[in-house]
């Protein structure tokens, strides 16, 4: 199996409690205005095995943050990296601009729901800016579907951090990536 795949963070923490394995998926149709990932709505790019993402996965000490584009629009995905991510005894967050109604309507819904700790849920409201939390807007919801996490362990999440790579590109992430002084 297969994926489109934006990018992978190994060692995030800024996309969830601890240090977090980020996977951001490429594609997303909703058009959320406002949306501080742009890069990652078209769907383009070759796929990337899933089992090569299980392996560099396998390899860190991190847990599993998928987010987008958007991960529900490559369902069977999703589900097989939470099952692995599971396997290995990690902990599993999904950022989704779907509601946790939604996805219980989507294909694979209820199996990947079944396999997260964390949800943070809804699609992002520009006039409705928060940036902290995890929330990227006061309408999103986090979703605690396990009692692995409490929501103070998932709210003082830092809101951004920036990464600069051993060849100088520098990567910034989180809910507050653009504005890191509030």
């Amino acid at each position: 199996m297969n994926a489109r795949i934006h990018a992978v963070d190994p060692r995030s923490r800024a996309n969830g409690p601890g240090v977090r394995f980020v996977i951001w998926f490429q594609g997303c149709s909703l058009g959320c205005a406002g949306c501080f990932n742009p890069a990652t709505h078209v769907i383009e790019g070759e796929p990337t095995p899933i089992a090569e993402l299980v392996a560099q996965l396998a390899a860190t000490g991190s847990d599993l943050s998928l987010s987008g584009g958007e991960p529900m629009q490559q369902p069977a995905a999703a589900l097989a990296l939470l099952l692995a991510a599971r396997d290995l005894g990690r902990s599993t967050l999904m950022f989704s601009g779907y509601r946790l109604e939604e996805i219980r309507a989507l294909p694979h819904g209820l199996d990947v729901l079944a396999q997260l700790d964390v949800l943070i849920d809804g699609r992002y409201v520009a006039g409705e800016r928060l940036a902290t939390g995890l929330r990227g807007s006061a309408n999103q919801r986090i979703q605690l579907l396990t009692d692995r996490y409490s929501l103070a362990e998932v709210e003082v999440t830092p809101v951004a951090e920036v990464v600069i790579g051993p060849t100088g590109l520098v990567t910034l992430t989180g809910v507050n990536p653009l504005k890191l002084k509030r």
